[in-house]
């Protein structure tokens, strides 16, 4: 692709993560260039000069090399749900921002000379029934040796084994979505504002729809239910919680499911849903929960609270100041890599 196409490309993606109209790019460039010139730059027909390049950047919140940078990531095997509740503008500035994440993702691994390639240890994952599904993830457990006491690090888990794991900000309507960069490069994004508890359960929903393999003909409410049994059943096997919560109740105390989340760092609500599922309680006491939840403010709060340690992705990152501390790049690079400053990188290596 040439330059100036790599560039009209690249002005438009970082105007569509900033929810720009050109009329609001030159507005906010106190209309250095006009909008036909914005239209010639992002339809390849002309470069800007040096001066307008860096107004541009500045404009955009992004650096003068990121417009210069030729592409290297394909986003067509990442879709976000069907009937998602964000626009078309919110769903596009999502995916370049991601694709810009991954992007210098996978450049430091190759300035490190990693290999980050998936191996999926399922075989059989064809998913046909619940029963599939708890068969897969108990499979999943035993392959990467995650035992049946919870997980404490979701997150870091999956970077262990080679699945990228990307937190940005994003609406509240936007959980997580999840998709192959490449041949063999899986990533999960993350909404990094939600509680902890929601992240690591959209976590494993999120491995579910990369892992398990579900008919074409399967409709789609049934592809996410089932992407939320895995989840479930990831986080806390069905076995386990029987033997903590009993086979049958008719009421359950908030302590004890308080103790269940701060210790496999699943919500309350996924509990009761999961005790529902597996019979411990009756479908009308379920339904009591979830009306007394809605109604009652106080004590919907309860349920709600999280009270999991915080976990977050720091591998990208490591990753940097690693290449960074090995002198395989500069300050400035890592600068470039980080999204930060030179002064915040300076101030962030810290030589053992």
């Amino acid at each position: 692709m040439e330059l100036k196409n790599v560039f009209g490309a690249r002005l438009k993606n970082a105007r569509v993560i900033n929810g720009m109209s050109m009329d609001d790019l030159c507005a906010k460039m106190n209309n250095l260039v006009s909008k036909q010139t914005i239209s010639k730059y992002e339809s390849g027909k002309m470069l800007p000069n040096s001066t307008n390049l860096i107004a541009l950047a500045n404009a955009l919140n992004v650096r003068p090399d990121y417009l210069l940078r030729p592409f290297t990531v394909s986003l067509d095997k990442i879709e976000f749900r069907k009937k998602s509740k964000m626009s078309v503008k919110e769903e596009k500035a999502i995916k370049e921002k991601i694709r810009d994440k991954i992007e210098r993702y996978i450049e430091v691994e190759e300035i490190l000379g990693i290999s980050s390639d998936f191996i999926n240890p399922i075989l059989q994952n064809a998913v046909i029934a619940p029963s599939d599904v708890c068969r897969i993830a108990e499979q999943l457990k035993a392959a990467w040796q995650l035992g049946q006491d919870g997980i404490p690090y979701i997150i870091e888990m999956l970077e262990d084994h080679c699945v990228k794991v990307i937190e940005m900000d994003a609406p509240d309507t936007f959980d997580g979505l999840s998709g192959i960069i490449g041949e063999h490069k899986p990533i999960i994004v993350l909404n990094k504002n939600f509680p902890v508890e929601r992240k690591r359960f959209t976590a494993m929903h999120e491995l579910g729809h990369l892992l398990l393999d579900f008919d074409d003909a399967l409709p789609q409410k049934d592809v996410e239910r089932f992407c939320n049994l895995f989840a479930n059943e990831m986080l806390i096997s069905q076995d386990v919680f029987k033997k903590l919560l009993g086979v049958s109740r008719h009421d359950i105390s908030l302590n004890e499911l308080r103790a269940i989340q701060s210790n496999y760092g699943i919500s309350v609500e996924a509990q009761m849903f999961k005790a529902k599922q597996l019979g411990i309680i009756s479908e009308s006491r379920y339904k009591y929960f979830c009306i007394t939840k809605n109604k009652n403010q106080a004590f919907r709060e309860q349920v709600e609270k999280s009270t999991f340690h915080e976990e977050k992705s720091n591998r990208f990152s490591s990753l940097v100041y690693r290449a960074l501390a090995s002198e395989l790049i500069s300050f400035s690079k890592a600068s470039e890599l980080l999204n930060e400053s030179i002064y915040v990188v300076r101030e962030q290596l810290e030589l053992v």
